[in-house]
């Protein structure tokens, strides 16, 4: 049986390799900020998606990475309520704000940085040991995942 980290590189390698790189070291970065976390990982219809939680279960969640066939996204499930001097923050739910990543040094952008702080502020997570990283779904029907529906 594969393990999940075989399973996610799998799910990823269906995407343009520009975008599959992006998403990947994005993940990387994260997990090296909050390495207590758990990483949940969401292969559904429109994207793979892999969320940063306190816990084992999709509420636990506080941000995640979204991987598109064009772009990668960092979503902050509670962003309606952090402080955004910057306005880097982009939607109009209720709940969630996301940023395209154009790149993974985005993810040391000062703005963006203070965003993360903010989170674990919130949901602190357990640091020293990895959390585990943790398949929850795989939908049987999927979007394709590269441009052009290649």
């Amino acid at each position: 049986m594969e393990t999940p980290e075989a399973q996610l590189a799998a799910f990823a390698a269906r995407y343009d390799p520009i975008i599959a790189e992006r998403g990947l070291a994005a993940i990387e970065r994260l997990r090296q900020r909050m390495p207590g976390a758990h990483r949940l990982v969401y292969d559904n219809y429109n994207a793979l998606a892999v969320g940063f939680a306190y816990g084992d279960r999709a509420k636990d969640a506080f941000v995640s990475i979204a991987f598109y066939p064009r772009w990668v996204t960092l979503f902050f499930l509670y962003g309606a309520g952090l402080d955004d001097p910057e306005c880097v923050l982009k939607g109009q739910g209720a709940r969630v704000r996301h940023v395209v990543l154009d790149d993974v040094e985005d993810l040391e952008r000062p703005e963006i940085l203070a965003l993360l702080d903010q989170v674990l502020a919130r949901h602190g997570v357990a640091s020293g040991t990895d959390g585990p990283l943790i398949i929850k779904s795989i939908s049987p029907k999927q979007r394709a995942r590269r441009p052009g529906g290649a």
